[in-house]
């Protein structure tokens, strides 16, 4: 093959490889609509201030961690008061990156400030879904 055309060979297969990156795979619509179900009856259960609820939506690795729900919540009140009272929610599209399932879910605060949760989903032996875990940081517009 001659350089020019082998270099041009090589640039399109660069630039096909980090288009592939760009664009992380969808979930399916099933899952994702499960996924959605579950992240929303957890934001119910803070709302009621039901901690037996809201802990049952945690992964078995979280209630490891927390073990008694009364724990779990406050710690949610504390650390996380966007998720534990959001103003208002948007849910985008779920993602599967780096192996992991992410449903990123843009709240508003109070105070009306954005911010962004990237929880971090879990599927049991029994296909259901769990929250094993979430990121939250100020919205600035741009999702990666």
């Amino acid at each position: 093959m001659h350089q020019p055309v082998r270099r041009t060979v090589l640039a399109a297969l660069a630039g096909l490889a980090c288009a592939a990156r760009a664009a992380p795979p969808e979930v399916p619509a099933q899952d994702a609509r499960e996924i959605r179900a579950v992240i929303e009856a957890q934001l119910a259960a803070f709302h009621a201030d039901d901690a037996e609820r809201a802990f049952s939506f945690a992964s078995p690795s979280i209630r490891a961690q927390f073990v008694v729900a009364d724990y779990f919540l406050a710690m949610v009140r504390g650390a996380y008061p966007v998720v534990y009272r959001p103003q208002t929610l948007a849910f985008l599209l779920a993602e599967v990156i780096d192996g992991g399932t992410i449903q990123r879910v843009r709240m508003t605060d109070r105070s009306g400030a954005a911010w962004l949760a990237n929880y971090r989903m879990q599927q049991q032996p029994d296909r259901s879904w769990r929250i094993d875990g979430c990121v939250v940081t100020r919205d600035t517009g741009v999702t990666a």
